[in-house]
């Protein structure tokens, strides 16, 4: 090959090896011979060229192929879900919309009515209120009333007729004239009776059958040409209302979710098939009763392609849904998105009429305890009430976001287009145009899917597109950085008599080489910290601080020196020690303890000495805690260090940080305690602080056992037996208990915590299965 074609390759690299030979005579250019270095480079130039366009076009193979549902990638589908997320976050209107009102049942309305649930008179009065005085246009419930109402004592009185009293003409006479007054379900079935009335219900996995389902919403012919087309949610069982009530209502939808595979809820089955019929969800019941024009909820129509179900038509309203009848749920905003009106004020008639008139209105429940929470992608905590609202709201726009049958047509034709232009174009241009050319991919493939979302009301893929075209750019820079490393490795080898040894040993480095594998055991870590820090610090002019850090951290470092530990690092004010390594220790926890008590003892001394100085108080609070830990020389190439990690050590410095909650100044874990039978100490709570799921027990050291006063012994005691009040939740005789705590001993933070947390939770039972353990959110 002569070295003028070899320079046009070249040329792309810009090497400046092989300038030199651009300046001598063209005439002698054919006459040199190739170094063997430069015949090495070019065929490696062409087997990165090929590795690189090779792996590229397998990236956009195994897009195409999942794009086409034929090699699914369970991730993508994650992502997906953010990404729709996000978009739908993004787009939202906000705002309160006024149409679809929630009648509450809120802890104002459980004050003044008592307890739900409600006698069913009640109800009735609610529902007659309503429409007779607010002239609403459809009342729904997220509720299922499955059980009869026997407040009344109707029962009662029917058994007394039926048995003791049976020969009793005069009780016998006036009990028909009871019936109506004393029937409560009687009379909420009359309240719903020619009204546009909704009862709600649900569907789940397991089998068994409560109440009466309404009549399914499709007749059997629709129902058997759907099971064809589409792939409905099927149930095994349901909970549904009395039958007195479900023959009254105009009809009834189930509020049953559809869950995705994290668990938050983006759509809802609008039909679900049980036993072959297929019936309505709530929201979808509560348009249809609302469109009733006299003869009756407006029938379903199904819109039935080639491809299968898309969508069904309520009169004039077309509602976009996916082959198994589920419908996108439009959120409008966060919570509190729709209106809410105290059930109680309702029936005392203390609402303004202008603003339930005409509209749709959903009796559910905001008390805590009776509100049915959903996790959704604009809240984690999100009442399920609110999700009807919003589908309803959604219907009645014809704002529903859909995902039609050929949709995958149009994600394959994307993929194609924008993909295989990333796949040709980017592995033959330098860097800089390669990762210009990937901008501008991904700014039109976000432009064309909001295009398509806000316009057209379509939810495209857009994360596998996304992650296609930064993969290639990825994988090319990749491919490009370890062929250039590769070069210059070589370059340093065949110079290296030119340049000193310590830049050729810099650049052949091979960093694998000074990984050091850490070893695992059973070691005690501590961390200190000096409280109000922050605070210090801004009162002292530098000078002043450093002074002050390097007159408390001396003595520190001598203490844990002093104990075998071994001082990890300084952070800032922190200190982080560890004890067991680098030589093995079996008594690392009591060294551990006996150094955080000689801390804390050295600690308010230097408080006195800085104070008489005019400085400032020293107040430190110092975690302990014993586990399998890891230990070993960690790092960078760079840096490093000889350190330990685990999870062991990630509880330490939490319970470093809980010692202000407590009011103590060292907090150690169980696994320290149990190495140390000569101690004493005062067990703290059962906590599960941030970052861990499972509830730890933590402890305050006291001290050697034999040199406890009795005084005080006296107090752990009763302590103690708080303790075990409060976790059997035994509020009233904890309270006694920590209040005589808080008497004869007013300066100890722990005792007032505890009666606080009493009366909050006398108040708000944890319930059953509770643990007695306390969730920190923060560090």
């Amino acid at each position: 090959m002569k070295l003028i074609e070899f320079s046009k390759i070249l040329k792309f690299h810009r090497t400046s090896i092989f300038k030199p030979l651009k300046t001598m005579p063209d005439t002698h250019k054919s006459e040199i011979p190739f170094p063997p270095v430069v015949h090495k480079l070019k065929w490696s130039w062409i087997r990165r060229r090929s590795l690189r366009y090779s792996f590229s076009w397998l990236l956009f193979l195994l897009f195409v192929l999942h794009t086409l549902h034929w090699i699914p990638f369970p991730f993508l589908d994650h992502l997906e879900l953010l990404s729709y997320d996000a978009r739908l976050r993004a787009t939202m209107p906000g705002g309160v919309d006024p149409r679809v009102v929630i009648a509450d049942v809120d802890e104002k309305s459980l004050v003044e009515e008592g307890h739900w649930p409600w006698p069913r008179d009640r109800i009735a009065s609610l529902v007659e209120r309503l429409f007779n005085d607010y002239h609403v246009g459809v009342v729904a419930f997220d509720v299922v009333f499955a059980e009869p109402d026997r407040s009344s004592g109707w029962e009662s009185l029917q058994s007394l007729a039926s048995q003791e009293l049976k020969k009793d003409a005069a009780f016998q006479s006036i009990l028909p004239s009871l019936k109506e007054g004393l029937d409560y379900d009687g009379r909420f079935a009359a309240s719903l009776r020619g009204r546009r009335t909704v009862l709600g219900y649900y569907f789940d996995d397991q089998v068994h059958a409560v109440g009466q389902l309404p009549e399914p919403v499709l007749e059997p012919y629709a129902d058997k040409l759907l099971s064809k087309v589409a792939t409905t949610v099927h149930a095994e069982g349901y909970g549904a209302n009395l039958p007195v009530l479900q023959k009254s209502a105009a009809s009834a939808g189930h509020f049953t979710p559809s869950l995705d595979q994290d668990g938050l809820v983006r759509s809802v089955p609008l039909l679900i098939d049980y036993k072959g019929r297929t019936y309505e969800a709530l929201s979808l019941a509560v348009v249809r009763a609302a469109l009733d024009n006299g003869e009756g909820p407006t029938p379903i129509v199904l819109d039935i392609t080639k491809s299968g179900l898309e969508a069904f038509q309520i009169g004039s309203i077309r509602v976009p849904v996916d082959s198994s009848a589920l419908a996108l749920v439009p959120y409008r905003g966060r919570r509190n998105s729709f209106p809410y009106i105290s059930a109680t004020d309702i029936l005392h008639n203390r609402v303004d009429p202008a603003l339930l008139d005409k509209t749709v209105v959903l009796v559910g429940s905001s008390a805590p305890g009776l509100m049915d929470l959903r996790a959704t992608p604009v809240g984690e905590i999100y009442p399920g009430v609110e999700v009807h609202a919003n589908l309803i709201a959604g219907i009645f726009d014809q704002t529903l976001k859909e995902q039609p049958s050929y949709l995958m047509t149009v994600d394959l034709f994307q993929t194609l287009f924008l993909g295989g232009i990333a796949v040709v174009l980017i592995p033959v241009f330098n860097p800089m145009i390669a990762t210009l050319i990937t901008l501008v991919l991904l700014a039109v493939a976000v432009a064309w899917n909001l295009a398509i979302w806000h316009w057209g009301n379509i939810v495209l893929p857009l994360v596998p597109l996304l992650l296609l075209i930064f993969l290639i750019q990825s994988s090319d820079i990749l491919f490009g950085y370890f062929f250039e490393s590769r070069t210059k490795k070589q370059l340093a080898n065949l110079f290296g008599q030119y340049v000193p040894q310590e830049l050729v040993e810099e650049m052949s480095l091979d960093p694998s080489r000074y990984s050091l594998v850490g070893t695992s055991r059973q070691m005690t870590v501590l961390f200190s910290d000096v409280r109000n820090f922050t605070n210090i610090s801004e009162k002292l002019d530098p000078v002043s601080l450093s002074q002050l850090m390097n007159d408390y951290l001396t003595p520190m470092t001598r203490i844990i020196h002093q104990s075998w530990g071994t001082v990890d690092k300084y952070i800032g004010d922190a200190i982080m020690a560890f004890w067991g390594a680098p030589v093995e220790d079996p008594e690392h926890a009591r060294r551990a303890i006996l150094a955080a008590l000689d801390m804390q003892e050295r600690a308010a001394k230097l408080s006195q000495e800085f104070q008489a100085r005019g400085g400032p108080e020293i107040r430190i609070g110092i975690g302990i805690n014993t586990g399998n830990m890891r230990v070993g020389n960690m790092g960078s190439e760079f840096r490093m260090a000889y350190t330990v990690m685990g999870d062991a050590v990630n509880l330490a410095s939490r319970l470093e940080g809980l010692t202000k909650q407590y009011g103590v100044t060292i907090i150690v874990g169980e696994q320290t305690r149990v190495s140390l039978l000569d101690f004493s100490f005062r067990e703290l709570d059962r906590v599960k602080v941030k970052g861990k799921n499972e509830a730890v027990t933590i402890y305050e050291p006291l001290g050697r056992s034999e040199n406890l006063n009795p005084s005080f012994k006296s107090e752990l005691s009763i302590y103690r037996q708080a303790l075990a009040d409060y976790r059997a939740q035994n509020w009233d005789q904890a309270s006694i208990e920590f209040y005589r705590l808080c008497e004869l001993s007013p300066e100890t933070k722990l005792y007032h915590l505890y009666l606080d947390r009493t009366e909050v939770l006398r108040n708000h039972p944890p319930g059953q299965n509770w643990d007695g353990s306390f969730v920190f959110t923060s560090k």
